[in-house]
C-alpha cells in the first residue's frame, strides 16, 4: 500500500469524525495515522499508537489488543525493543472514535482548544501524547508533505442543513420508495421478472440519492 492509498481509506473517516465535532483537525489525524503505522493498515485497526493502559473497554474498543516491540523516549535517550501492548479494534473508525474519548479528558484541553493544525500537533506533544520529542515535527512535516491541510477544509466546507435533507427524503423519498417497493413486490407475486428488476433498479437509485443527502447533511448512512 502507498502512503497515497493510505490517505485515501483514511481521509473520509477523518473528515467525517472532524464534521460529527471531533476536536481533530483531520490533517493532524491523517498525520498521526501515517506517523504511528508507518503508512501501514494492521489487522487490529490501531492507527494512532493507543495502548491498552489501564482503561476500561467502551463501546469502540472491546478489550482486545495485539502486543509488539517498540521503543520509547526516556530522559532523552531512545530505548528500543520495549513492549507495549494496544488496543485492538473492529473497524478504523472505533480507533479513532475511542481516540476521541481520550481526549475528552483534561490532560488534553490544550490538544482540543488548538486554533491551528500546527497548534494541535504541538499540544500532542506538549500534552505527551507521546514520548518522542520530535513528535509534533514529525506531524508537521507529515501535513506538510502530502497536503493534508486540504481535508480540513473540506471538512470545513458548508454542509446541507440537517432539516432540510430530512424533509425531502421524508417528504419525496420515502414516499417514492414505498410506492416502488409495493409495486417490485406485486409483481413477484405475478412472477413478472422484468418488472421486478425495474422496480429494484429504481427503489436503488431513491436510496442512493437518499444517502447522498445524508452524506452531503453530515448524518449517518443508512
Amino acid at each position: 500500500m502507498t502512503r497515497e492509498e493510505f490517505i485515501a481509506i483514511v481521509a473520509p473517516v477523518a473528515v467525517e469524525l472532524k464534521r460529527e465535532g471531533s476536536p481533530i483537525f483531520p490533517s493532524v489525524r491523517i498525520a498521526q495515522a501515517l506517523l504511528e503505522t508507518g503508512g501501514k493498515i494492521h489487522e487490529w485497526n490501531n492507527l494512532v499508537g493507543y495502548k491498552v493502559g489501564s482503561g476500561r473497554p467502551n463501546k469502540f474498543w472491546k478489550g482486545k489488543s495485539v502486543s509488539t516491540k517498540t521503543w520509547e523516549v526516556y530522559d532523552g535517550i531512545r530505548v528500543d525493543g520495549v513492549k507495549a501492548h494496544w488496543r485492538a479494534y473492529d473497524c478504523l473508525e472505533d480507533c479513532f472514535r475511542d481516540q476521541d474519548l481520550l481526549f475528552q479528558w483534561s490532560r488534553y484541553d490544550r490538544v482540543r482548544s488548538a486554533q491551528s493544525p500546527q497548534e494541535q500537533a504541538e499540544m500532542l506533544r506538549v500534552c505527551g501524547y507521546a514520548t518522542d520529542p520530535d513528535y509534533s515535527k514529525k506531524l508537521k512535516h507529515l501535513i506538510a508533505s502530502y497536503s493534508l491541510e486540504q481535508y480540513d477544509k473540506e471538512a470545513a466546507e458548508v454542509m446541507l442543513d440537517t432539516g432540510v435533507a430530512n424533509t425531502i427524503i421524508a417528504t419525496w423519498m420515502s414516499p417514492a420508495w414505498k410506492e416502488s417497493d409495493a409495486k417490485r413486490r406485486e409483481a413477484e407475486q405475478q412472477g413478472d421478472g422484468s418488472t421486478v428488476s425495474a422496480h429494484q433498479q429504481q427503489a436503488d437509485y431513491i436510496h442512493w440519492l437518499a444517502n447522498e443527502l445524508r452524506k452531503a447533511s453530515g448524518q449517518v448512512l443508512q
